[in-house]
């Protein structure tokens, strides 16, 4: 106890929102694995201890970083799961590239040298998460091929939020749905406009109504399940 008080009387306030910024900084340019606890350090201008202070290993630095993704990525999965399987499927489309555009410099460092694995509290949910969002794109009782077509378009939304992540988000956006779009539903299928759905449908609207006795606003619920917030206001005025 008398160690901790000591450490903490000499950390500023602020400094784990510092420490986890620089950590960010030098895992995006070292590398996870190639930076250490120091070096973190050395970057905010503390002790290796003062960092020890706040994070007792480096795993645990990883965690704290990831955890706004994971965050986002089980908001999205929690959506999806209360309307119907088509509406599902582009609920967790667009929902998930949403999350990596978000993160995309995370999710970049990731896919450099898999530092989230370091993590077993965070790899595991992400692998949960990712698991959840097939077989929400699957659909249920989907057979193995279909399976598969699931698995591609998810992985089809990563990969160029990786390579392009400093293009504008839009049309970035729009380009990436665009080719899922392609690949999961067939060139013969229109995409709705934009990524989001043709309208709302009854499952659609029990979820935004879901989503406003729980306190999300219009902005909010538009953004989640992939619709206009004209539309959102729309609908729900019957609602007051």
């Amino acid at each position: 106890m008398v160690y901790a008080r000591v450490v903490s009387e000499e950390v500023p306030p602020g400094t784990r929102a510092r420490i986890l910024r620089a950590a960010m900084d030098e895992f995006s340019a070292r590398g996870y694995h190639a930076t250490s606890v120091r070096e973190i350090a050395e970057r905010v201008g503390v002790t290796k201890t003062a960092v020890l202070y706040h994070f007792p290993g480096k795993a645990d630095i990883i965690t704290a970083l990831a955890e706004p993704l994971l965050e986002d990525l089980e908001q999205c999965l929690k959506v999806a799961e209360l309307v119907g399987p088509d509406d599902a499927r582009w609920i967790v489309f667009e929902g998930l590239l949403d999350v990596w555009l978000k993160h995309r410099y995370l999710l970049r460092l990731n896919l450099r040298d898999l530092g989230l694995a370091a993590s077993p509290a965070a790899f595991d949910r992400f692998r949960d998460g990712m698991l959840q969002a097939n077989a929400l794109v699957a659909g249920p009782d989907a057979d193995f091929a279909h399976q598969v077509r699931a698995a591609q378009a998810i992985a089809m939304l990563s990969d160029p939020v990786v390579l392009f992540a400093d293009s504008p988000l839009p049309e970035l956006r729009d380009a990436v749905l665009d080719g899922v779009h392609s690949l999961f539903a067939g060139p013969k299928s229109p995409r709705p406009t934009r990524g989001r759905p043709p309208k709302m449908t009854d499952q659609v609207f029990l979820t935004c109504q879901q989503l406003h006795d729980r306190g999300f606003s219009a902005s909010e619920i538009a953004a989640t399940v992939g619709v206009s917030r004209a539309t959102v206001y729309r609908h729900l005025a019957a609602l007051h």
